[in-house]
């Protein structure tokens, strides 16, 4: 397969990457200059009309939404991302995929940007959502079976909450740490898993994070691209 990674360093689209580098699929990136507003310029915009990042070029055309992107590739090699369809345990693993995407990422992307989603109200709505966040990541805490969500094979589901784990304890950079690993020992644990695998530091290094991204996240020092 031809595939283009439209991607910003440290971005949703960190996700996809690390999904890619596990399945060993060939794949080529193109920045998305984030300092120039680039996602919402004319060109982007054709291939997503949203303006998010990331965007997945595939010979079915274009694909956004992280959890469409990461089900596609899934679907085209499957087991390599999860169990495969009509195995055992895949409904469990698409229920908590979905909630990610659904449910834990937007509310830790409400309390990154509460001014986009309620004016005049962003302190009541950040502490409303950081709450929101600490309670979920419980949920998956306690689902969770380790080393990595699901057991023993990392799957699309660890490659979404490594940086989730990862930007709830760095940013927004105002107020960061708000998210305690020592709280989430499952959660610490799958970091770790995560930060072993050579594909995952493959990603890291090309993004500019350190080896100890999850665990110990600092501000990225990417190549190309801004990660704001």
């Amino acid at each position: 397969m031809s595939l283009t990674l439209h991607y910003a360093p440290d971005n949703a689209s960190l996700i996809v990457r690390l999904a890619l580098e596990h399945m060993g699929q060939d794949y080529r990136t193109c920045l998305v200059d984030r300092a120039a507003r680039a996602q919402e310029g004319a060109a982007y915009r054709a291939l997503n009309p949203h303006g998010l990042i990331p965007t997945l070029e595939t010979p079915d055309g274009p694909i956004f939404e992280t959890a469409a992107i990461l089900l596609w590739l899934d679907e085209r090699s499957p087991g390599t991302l999860g169990p495969e369809p009509g195995a055992p345990g895949r409904g469990h693993h698409l229920k908590w995929l979905v909630f990610l995407a659904n449910t834990l990422h937007p509310a830790l992307r409400m309390s990154f940007y509460p001014d986009k989603y309620c004016p005049g109200h962003e302190a009541a709505l950040r502490a409303h959502m950081q709450a929101e966040t600490r309670r979920h990541f419980g949920a998956v805490e306690t689902a969770a079976k380790g080393p990595f969500f699901g057991g023993d094979a990392p799957s699309a589901i660890d490659f979404y909450l490594g940086p989730l784990i990862r930007w709830a304890a760095l940013y927004p950079r105002a107020r960061p740490g708000d998210l305690d690993l020592g709280a989430f020992p499952r959660l610490a644990g799958l970091c770790r898993a995560l930060e072993a695998l050579a594909p995952v530091q493959r990603v890291l290094a090309a993004e500019g994070m350190t080896p100890s991204a999850f665990t110990a996240p600092e501000l990225p020092v990417p190549p190309e691209g801004s990660a704001t």
